[in-house]
């Protein structure tokens, strides 16, 4: 039986992206400003992924080296399966570490929009936190996410050596999984504005996982047009305070 509550989170989490990029309409300046830190953590992604598919083929014989008796089509076709696989792993990975590079990297962009989000919607109970600390907060929080999903997504990898089904799962579960972790990312700003840490508001989105997996499911597919992320970064951050403020039953009208 389909969980209607479950669906319409899910819905709602989208729209939320969706009024984010509105931004782009209201505040164009400030989101042009957002999108340059976004274009640089693309470009050093990009150029690892292009190191990496310039070896691919010689990692994928090394990962594979238990076929090198088998036949000629089966050794080839578990070469490229496991091409395929890397370089799909390498691609969640690092739109993980984009999106984390890019906050770091534009920290006081992704702020200010944060900052006009929350000025349109209502006052907010703010706790000073100095540049540097932030920053490290911020940092310190990247790097968590990341050491909590690399191991998944090798598990991911590794499902993805069932034929057909697995590889599909992998995909499926890729989306899902990604779009949680952007989801817990994209938010930082506007629960570290009120002084919730990360284990915190991450319970928090937790009990909207519905809503939350909608959002960055979605940051995540628009992630993979090329430029997309450049273009979906800061309206994700302007999104992300919106959901937030939605977690945290705090007014999501815009005022006037």
């Amino acid at each position: 039986m389909v969980n209607l509550a479950g669906v319409n989170n899910f819905i709602l989490g989208v729209k939320y992206l969706f009024r984010g990029i509105g931004y782009w309409g209201r505040r164009p300046k400030v989101m042009l400003l957002g999108a340059i830190p976004a274009l640089i953590a693309t470009a050093l992604l990009v150029g690892g992924l292009v190191a990496l598919a310039m070896n691919l083929t010689d990692l994928s014989a090394w990962l594979t080296g238990f076929a090198d008796d088998w036949g000629g089509f089966w050794r080839t076709s578990v070469q490229v399966v496991a091409g395929i696989l890397v370089f799909a792993f390498a691609g969640w990975i690092s739109i993980l570490m984009f999106t984390a590079l890019t906050l770091i990297i534009g920290d006081p962009f992704y702020e200010a929009i944060n900052g006009r989000v929350e000025a349109e919607y209502g006052p907010v109970n703010e706790v000073e936190v100095g540049f540097w600390a932030g920053l490290g907060r911020s940092i310190g929080d990247s790097l968590r996410l990341l050491l909590v999903s690399v191991p998944l997504g090798i598990l991911l990898f590794a499902l993805g050596f069932i034929p057909v089904v697995g590889t599909i799962l992998a995909l499926v579960l890729g989306a899902f999984i990604g779009g949680w972790f952007l989801a817990v990312e994209l938010t930082a700003y506007p629960f570290n504005r009120r002084g919730i840490r990360y284990g915190q508001y991450r319970r928090m989105l937790g009990s909207r996982r519905s809503m939350a997996v909608g959002f960055g499911t979605t940051v995540f597919l628009l992630f993979l047009i090329p430029l997309g992320a450049v273009i979906v970064m800061p309206a994700a951050v302007a999104g992300g305070t919106l959901m937030a403020r939605d977690v945290l039953g705090e007014n999501t009208i815009r005022r006037g």
